[in-house]
């Protein structure tokens, strides 16, 4: 019973992480290898799996609201999608063990980052 409020629990707030377009599947992703038997490769692959129709929905809403500047995405995506084709390729040539290492330390660092960073209205001074 406690392992389906858990997954209620990191469902409810990747969705609600997703609907804000930060990327509810770290939250997901954190939870499937901490609370489940599942391997990193599996879990990453459940991750993208859920990713698809939550960004859909988010971007529809984006688009709607008109928040969605197609410059930056355009530049950003020329980039960013070469580089996750190529990533993802090298991730299948990583053992599941060290890939949760490097999850693990890339949450650190974000969140130590996030710790310490003063927020766009801290530093104009409002």
């Amino acid at each position: 019973m406690i392992g389906i409020i858990i997954a209620g629990v990191a469902g409810l707030a990747s969705g609600i992480v997703s609907a804000w377009g930060v990327g509810g599947g770290t939250i997901l992703l954190t939870y499937i290898a901490a609370f489940t038997d599942t391997k990193q490769h599996d879990a990453q692959g459940i991750n993208l799996l859920y990713f698809l129709p939550s960004a859909v929905i988010a971007l529809i809403a984006h688009f709607k609201n008109k928040m969605v500047m197609l410059k930056p995405v355009l530049i950003t995506a020329a980039f960013g999608v070469p580089t996750a084709v190529l990533c993802s390729l090298l991730s299948l040539k990583i053992e599941g063990g060290v890939m949760r290492k490097i999850f693990g330390g890339f949450l650190v660092v974000v969140g130590v980052y996030m710790l310490f960073q003063k927020s766009k209205r801290e530093s104009a001074g409002e």
